[in-house]
This record gives C-alpha cells, sequence and structure tokens, in this order.
C-alpha cells in the first residue's frame, strides 16, 4: 500500500480529529487515569 493512499487528505482530517477529541476528553476530565486504566 502506497504512503500516498494512506496519508490521504480525508484520512489525515480523520486523525487530526480523533487526537482532538481525545485530547479534549482528557484535558477536561480531572480524573483522566482512573477512566484510561478502567479497561484494565
Amino acid at each position: 500500500m502506497p504512503m500516498s493512499k494512506i496519508f490521504s487528505r480525508e484520512n489525515l482530517i480523520a486523525i487530526a480529529l480523533c487526537l482532538l477529541v481525545i485530547l479534549l476528553i482528557i484535558v477536561t476530565t480531572d480524573s483522566a487515569p482512573q477512566w484510561i486504566y478502567q479497561g484494565f
């Protein structure tokens, strides 16, 4: 699979949005470690 296919404009926007949402969740919750480690 060529790199240009993976790093297309749509994929980069989607990845950026996901990272932004994750960052927002971590910043807005005071007890971040609790829900991060809940799955273990």
